[in-house]
């Protein structure tokens, strides 16, 4: 399967990077551009700037100069009677002598995704992922930032496309390394992805790196029943957690219970007082995990470090029809809704919890414009996810995907493809290399 990036953008070109390769993407890759049309020979260059001893004297014409390609694929750059300076040629000699420590440390802020295009270069390139000095770098660096991971199984063949929001672009990403029982998306966090399946008649959990190409599955939990799980990266540790949440099998109470990649085992905690879930949707943030219930009226909270449910009751907007909660940065925590009367929409609207005062408080509306592109009828259903104070919208008819950056107050349409279908699961992803699966 090849590894297609493709831009959300009107671009020339698309950039194609060969498949998985011993543990990896593979080192094959190019970038394909549209071929301008031929010139003919006797054709006339009527060009004023290609004319001998003609003067441009109209302000309105400017000079196009062709740069060298910058990132996916070249710009064009129009300059108004600025000086042009010839480029400049880079000695072979002297950057092929760049020290190893040097080149690992520049090589370590390329995207991601691009690197694996680098790694046709030579064949110390080709051996960037499997150098622990690269990878070392490559953690000390800030992230690539936010990106969409969006999976479907097509033929019962895993697919995976994942778009950059720094790079505005799309790119394919193999999925056939996964066993065919992982058929859930659970989540991501720090680099990682969680898929959860039944083997058979035996529920099962999984965590893997989509960059590396590697996963493992995780040991079966005491009550093994599948329920909702929460995925939780600790960078500082190098570890990660997975969250299973209290539920109802049959006649039984399930507890909670949490695996902790350092010792490898599952933990049963506390059972959930009985409450009246409202949503199976949850939210995790500031080592706590949230859930809404309606009876009693407000969230339910577990703390990750003493293994105890507390109700906070915090009651929520009048008309509200249908809410997601959306984890924000640090100790923030959104409710997204549609607000409605007697099944009329009305608005979407975001709210945060003040935890001081117990209440919600909204902070915005989507525009009018945007609503009603994203949901055209009452009975069109929506998913809601969020992640580093972005909240991302998907419409399930309409193949949509709207953006909101909560700080700089700004929705955005998420193009290139359709991001919401009836079998595709979406969440936030952060691509790293060095995120370990152990």
């Amino acid at each position: 399967m090849d590894c297609v990036g493709h831009s959300s953008e009107s671009r020339s070109g698309v950039c194609v990077a060969q498949s998985v390769e011993n543990g990896g993407f593979g080192g094959g890759g190019r970038c394909c551009k549209q071929a301008s049309p031929p010139r003919s020979g006797g054709s006339r260059n009527t060009s004023p700037m290609s004319r001998a001893g003609s003067r441009n004297t109209s302000p309105s014409r400017q000079k196009v100069v062709k740069t060298k390609p910058r990132g996916l694929d070249e710009e064009t750059l129009a300059t108004f009677g600025k000086v042009v300076h010839a480029d400049i040629q880079m000695e072979d000699n002297i950057w092929a002598m760049l020290p190893e420590d040097l080149l690992h440390e520049i090589l370590a802020r390329v995207p991601p995704f691009l690197i694996f295009r680098l790694r046709l270069v030579c064949k110390r390139w080709n051996s960037l992922l499997q150098d622990s000095s690269f990878l070392k770098f490559h953690s000390s660096v800030p992230s690539h930032g936010p990106c969409l991971l969006t999976f479907w199984k097509n033929m019962q063949t895993p697919q995976c496309s994942v778009f950059s929001l720094p790079l505005k672009a799309w790119y394919r990403i193999p999925f056939t390394f996964l066993p065919p029982w992982a058929f859930w998306l659970v989540g991501s966090s720090g680099g990682l992805v969680c898929f959860s399946g039944h083997d058979g008649l035996t529920f099962k959990t999984l965590v893997c790196n989509p960059l590396t190409q590697t996963w493992r599955a995780l040991p079966s939990m005491h009550y093994n029943q599948q329920r909702q799980l929460v995925l939780v990266v600790d960078r500082v540790d190098r570890s990660f957690k997975v969250i299973a949440t209290s539920d109802i099998y049959g006649d039984k109470s399930l507890p909670t219970e949490v695996y902790d990649s350092k010792i490898d085992s599952w933990t049963v905690h506390q059972i959930m007082p009985a409450v009246n879930l409202c949503s199976s949707k949850m939210a995790y943030c500031d080592s706590r995990l949230y859930l809404e219930t309606l009876s009693p009226l407000g969230l339910m909270m577990y703390r990750l470090d003493t293994g105890h449910w507390e109700h906070i009751p915090a009651k929520f907007p009048r008309s509200l029809l249908d809410g997601y909660l959306v984890a924000g940065t640090q100790k923030r925590l959104f409710l997204v809704g549609r607000i409605g009367l007697y099944s009329t929409l009305q608005s979407m609207r975001i709210w945060e919890l003040d935890h001081n005062k117990i209440t919600w408080v909204e902070i915005s509306r989507m525009p009018p414009k945007y609503f009603r592109a994203l949901l055209r009828l009452s009975a069109e259903r929506f998913e809601c996810f969020g992640q580093d104070n972005l909240i991302c919208f998907t419409s399930w008819n309409q193949g949509k995907g709207l953006l909101y950056d909560v700080d700089k107050k700004i929705w955005s349409w998420i193009g290139g493809c359709a991001l919401q279908s009836y079998n595709n699961q979406v969440c936030f992803y952060e691509p790293r290399f060095d995120a370990s699966i152990y």
